[in-house]
């Protein structure tokens, strides 16, 4: 596990002024009870290269890189939420693409991630 990862949950709130939901990520704490704060987490990414593939939406074309994610054992990642990692440069984000594993005994969490470029 050599790379840094802040697993997020969405949010939405609706604003009282024009009755529009808001959209916003917030990051999954480190335990519970915790502060919501951005909480890092060790992670190893394996590429997928038969998930790569490339799309057209709404006329614009988008590849896709698909990675198994691995990290110690959580039981609170779900399908709904996102990865960002953490790099030397910008963060990249992924998306939780499957129902989280457990691996071993309680020893590892593991899913597929799908990160989308133009």
């Amino acid at each position: 596990m050599d790379r840094q990862v802040t697993v997020e949950k969405k949010q939405v709130t609706v604003d009282p002024t024009y009755g529009t939901e808001l959209v916003s990520w917030i990051p999954l704490v480190a335990q519970a009870g915790s502060p919501t704060v951005a909480a890092r987490f060790w992670a190893r990414f394996r590429d997928v290269l038969q998930g790569r593939g490339e799309t057209v939406k709404m006329d614009v074309a988008l590849s896709s890189g698909r990675a198994v994610v691995g990290m110690r054992y959580r039981s609170d990642i779900t399908s709904a939420m996102r990865v960002r990692l953490h790099g030397d440069g910008d963060d990249v984000i992924y998306q939780i693409i499957t129902d989280p594993v457990m691996i071993g005994r309680k020893e590892e969490t593991e899913f597929i991630v799908e990160r989308y470029s133009s």
